[in-house]
């Protein structure tokens, strides 16, 4: 990447506002589809995305989702040990090709079969008997306006059961959906056992994304460990094989840092990825990578939902602080650095791989998927949204500390940096996290074509970046309200 005004953009602390990526010439052709989005790291993704190891973000459907997409997510540190194992080893037993099915049984009610259908994006319930053998499907319009507590053996699906086999191909597959004017397939053994569901976008994914896989061929795994926590869970982590290691805390410009580092690296050598941070200059980023750091967070704190940079004043503006921590260790081949925070749109995203971020990290913006961890609730105008919080809000700080007494609660209470509770709404358009990856990859790619490269590493090298006004930045919005 280079500026189109070095002598004067160089110098001075951009974020990703003020902007922008130049059109540039080339006189070859070929199709965006065909534009390489794997980033250039140690890690096993095919997307440069990364979900944020925040409580309301990251869980069991988060996981499993993202890794089949390419991407990458990190559990987060304050779940319990237990929880973490368990979810790992779901992940590792979930299918890399076909998604997990929501079932319900003839005992239960409407109620039950609604409560669950908002977890995932398949708009679809799968009805099992006792074995497991596939029985109907149900949908929201199948149980729309029917009393909650009739028994769902009394009501008929609204389509007839279609189901197929494992050896189906993509093709195949989204004709016969298309053809029955149906949006979910179950996946059945050749007794009718239900094994998986796919969608229609599931049968277009195929053609389109590889997951991300570790070694055995399983979906990728990755955790997140304090850095005054870790010594009671590595271990167990190893024994689960574990991918990638994320040491986390809001200052990681510290010695505890460094020390949790060396030894985490001298427990598991070369064999896992550990990424540290965060951190926002060249002296941390030298410094966590002299420790045997693979990967860098580098942000304070551009997201949503933390207040750390407004209130002590401490932050630096999120391009600059990408481009100068991977300018530090560009040397380095087996570092990588990630942009943890500020990334609202596909244009963040590309600004920030064109610093030379590897990845980015998304927070608040998947909170508001089917796939995120909690449940769906409705506002006063019956609005789908979730709930999000920050890391170091007064809800997270206060649930870490939930085992101490009640003095020590209240000292700890005294230290919290984000936003305890905040709406996000669903909205129709990035309600799951295919249409928001489909839509940060569709513009990744259409970026990548304006600069005539062909993969990220070429579009990172070719990159010219310019400087605009914020009235420059009003004017690329859309002129009409939609």
């Amino acid at each position: 990447m280079k500026f189109l005004h070095p002598e004067r953009d160089s110098n001075m602390e951009l974020t990703f506002d003020d902007l922008f990526i130049v059109q540039q010439y080339w006189d070859g052709i070929w199709s965006r589809l065909d534009i390489d989005l794997t980033p250039h790291s140690p890690l096993s993704t095919t997307l440069p995305i990364i979900s944020a190891n925040m409580n309301s973000v990251t869980g069991k459907r988060m996981s499993e989702t993202l890794a089949r997409y390419g991407g990458m997510w990190v559990l987060p540190q304050d779940m319990s040990l237990k929880k973490t194992l368990e979810i790992i080893d779901f992940i590792h037993n979930a299918d890399t090709k076909f998604d997990t099915a929501l079932t319900v049984t003839n005992e239960d009610k409407v109620r039950d079969a609604k409560w669950i259908i908002g977890k995932r994006a398949h708009d679809a319930v799968v009805l099992v008997d006792e074995n497991g053998k596939t029985l109907g499907i149900f949908t929201h319009s199948d149980l729309n306006e029917i009393d909650q507590y009739i028994d769902l053996k009394d009501i008929k699906p609204k389509k007839q059961l279609i189901t197929a086999q494992a050896q189906i191909s993509y093709e195949e597959a989204f004709n016969m959906m298309n053809e029955e004017n149906i949006s979910s397939l179950p996946i059945v053994w050749i007794d009718g056992t239900l094994k998986w569901l796919m969608t229609k976008k599931d049968a277009v994914r195929w053609g389109m994304y590889t997951p991300s896989l570790n070694k055995s061929g399983q979906l990728n795994v990755s955790v997140a460990l304090w850095i005054n926590g870790y010594k009671d869970r590595i271990d167990a982590l190893l024994d689960a094989w574990v991918d990638t290691i994320v040491l986390d805390t809001a200052h990681g410009l510290q010695p505890n840092m460094i020390k949790a580092i060396k030894e985490v690296r001298s427990i598991v050598w070369n064999d896992i990825q550990i990424i540290a941070g965060n951190i926002i200059t060249s002296d941390g980023a030298k410094r966590l990578t002299d420790a045997w750091a693979n990967g860098l967070k580098v942000g304070i704190w551009p997201g949503a939902m933390c207040t750390t940079r407004m209130q002590t004043g401490v932050g630096r503006p999120q391009f600059s602080a990408i481009k100068e921590c991977a300018d530090a260790i560009k040397d380095r081949k087996w570092t990588f650095v990630i942009g943890d925070g500020g990334i609202k749109n596909p244009r963040d995203l590309e600004l920030a791989l064109a610093a030379w971020a590897t990845h980015g990290m998304i927070g608040s913006i998947l909170a508001g998927t089917h796939e995120s961890t909690w449940d769906i609730k409705y506002d006063e105008n019956n609005k789908a949204y979730k709930e999000s919080h920050g890391m170091a809000s007064w809800k997270a700080v206060l649930n870490r500390n939930s085992t101490l007494s009640a003095f020590e609660q209240a000292q700890r209470n005294l230290f919290q940096e984000g936003i305890s509770t905040s709406r996000v709404y669903m909205k129709a358009w990035r309600e799951s996290v295919w249409n928001l990856l489909n839509e940060f990859t569709t513009w990744l790619r259409s970026t990548i074509a304006y600069t005539w490269a062909n993969n990220l590493p070429d579009f990172q090298e070719k990159a010219i970046v310019g400087l605009q006004t914020n009235a420059w930045f009003q004017e690329w919005k859309p002129h009409t309200k939609l």
